[in-house]
């Protein structure tokens, strides 16, 4: 069995960042209800290092917005794609993203499925 990764980075109003933890906490216990292995969110500390594309630079993210860096861990790919289907389909993940104010805008998220390297022969 190969673990399977999403991974998303996004920018958030750092004026709304409480709101915005709180959304996780709860969005958290949902994925994990529904079979994910884990759930993090991060936001962004050091973000600038000479030489690199900043991720807040690739999010073209403005002054007043923070960079939430997140994943959720499953044990496979077959997994992933069954809790992506209850979480779209769970109510209450509706209601928290309707009620929440955190400024979450979906079109301005990176995201991506990783999985790991198989061991070379």
């Amino acid at each position: 069995m190969s673990h399977h990764v999403d991974g998303f980075a996004h920018p958030i109003p750092r004026d709304r960042l409480e709101n915005y933890k709180q959304l996780v906490h709860a969005v958290a216990n949902i994925w994990k209800e529904h079979g994910a292995l884990d759930y993090w969110e991060c936001v962004g500390d050091q973000l600038h290092m000479e030489g690199t594309l900043s991720f807040a630079d690739m999010l073209d993210a403005k002054e007043d917005e923070a960079i939430l860096f997140g994943w959720v861990l499953f044990d496979s790919n077959e997994t992933r794609e069954a809790v992506h289907k209850k979480v779209a389909s769970d109510l209450r993940m509706e209601k928290l993203m309707a009620e929440s104010d955190t400024g979450f805008d979906a079109a301005r998220m990176a995201w991506g499925v990783f999985k790991p390297f198989e061991p070379s022969s």
